[in-house]
């Protein structure tokens, strides 16, 4: 004989591979039969059509009945959700028409501003593996790809489906433990993003107003290089993001990557600190070459008065990671790149943000 109650529990505490919460709290098991043979079939009611994840959920389903003793096979079919549901579950989930266009960033959510004073010094590549290190410590972490004529984190970790739309609530992708909300979902790949300030402002709204994060430890946003329209929007609407700035061993790079610390200090923000890429590269015969030059990294964070959070050395199998949608520490977990990323999680986390008022930002 099957334990239905134990049945019934089993089944209930599967998460939503989307949203993260129990199939209890969110009322998608609609019924439940057990056969006296011990087979077992359950209705789950699915968010929205087309539901992208439902193999994984149908094999986490089956998965809990066979978890029970007696049971048999396992017959998991699914409905969807009707719109009444659909708003039910907005509700639910804290994310009902939003009115006032209040930032929805939990308090307890450390949010982590990626800066650069100059492209090309690898600071989306650095956000995708910073983000991948802390879920490794075992945080849950979200990704604004705030880069919006430059968007790459998706591809970078390997994401290819769209965010989920239930009601005016937007559901994030995910991968490597990594939730994450681009422009690169709404842009077609032979089209430009030609935007200015109000345009750009209003999507990062979007971005923080109208997705549904969840419970974040963590939300790092990677900015676009340089301290402009978007740079100006994150201290409007985060005001307690820490920034940390990326900058290369080149001397040149850490002298522009100055500025994007000092936009930091005159908005109030806290530099939390630096991290030097591209440091070095070890070779065949183990010598360490300073193929950029040197010492821009630890300049930069005496000026700024911050720690040198990490240098990353080059290593191929994180370019060939970016291209491929597998960070370095899923390519390459023992490598010099992947302990350096390690080592700066480790860091961040320690590095708890310091309390400090934040004025009404005035831009002249």
């Amino acid at each position: 004989m099957v334990d239905e109650v134990a049945l019934r529990a089993a089944i209930g505490r599967v998460e939503d591979p989307e949203i993260h919460r129990s199939l209890n709290d969110l009322n998608m098991v609609r019924e439940l039969d057990v056969g006296s043979d011990g087979n077992v079939r359950v209705l789950v009611a699915l968010t929205v059509p087309g539901y992208q994840l439902k193999d994984q959920l149908e094999a986490d389903v089956a998965a809990a009945i066979s978890s029970v003793p007696g049971t048999g096979a396992a017959l998991v079919e699914f409905t969807v959700m009707s719109d009444a549901d659909r708003a039910e579950l907005q509700t639910l989930l804290g994310g009902g028409p939003n009115t006032s266009r209040e930032v929805r960033i939990d308090m307890r959510t450390r949010v982590l501003a990626i800066a650069s004073g100059k492209g090309g010094v690898g600071k989306s590549s650095v956000t995708t593996n910073l983000a991948v290190a802390l879920a490794d410590l075992g945080k849950t972490v979200g990704v604004i790809d705030a880069d919006v004529w430059g968007f790459s984190i998706p591809k970078m970790l390997g994401i290819d489906r769209n965010p989920t739309v239930i009601e005016q609530m937007i559901i994030p992708p995910e991968a490597h433990g990594v939730r994450v909300m681009s422009m690169d979902y709404f842009v077609q790949d032979d089209q430009a993003v030609i935007w200015r300030g109000p345009m750009l402002h209003k999507a990062l709204e979007q971005f923080l107003v109208d997705v549904y994060w969840g419970d974040l430890d963590y939300l790092l946003l990677d900015l676009p290089p340089g301290t402009g329209d978007v740079s100006i929007s994150i201290s409007q609407f985060l005001p307690r993001a820490q920034m940390v700035v990326v900058t290369t061993p080149q001397l040149t790079a850490q002298r522009v990557a100055k500025r994007a610390g000092l936009m930091a200090e005159k908005v109030n923000q806290e530099v939390l600190g630096v991290i030097e890429n591209m440091s070095f590269f070890t070779g065949n015969d183990g010598v360490r070459y300073d193929i950029f030059g040197s010492g821009g990294g630890a300049a930069l964070a005496e000026q700024l008065g911050v720690p040198l959070l990490g240098q990353i050395p080059l290593l191929s199998a994180m370019r060939e990671g970016a291209d491929t949608g597998k960070p370095v520490l899923v390519a390459a977990p023992d490598s010099e790149s992947a302990t350096a990323f390690r080592a700066i999680a480790e860091s961040v986390e320690a590095l708890k943000p310091r309390l400090r008022a934040h004025p009404e930002l005035i831009i002249s």
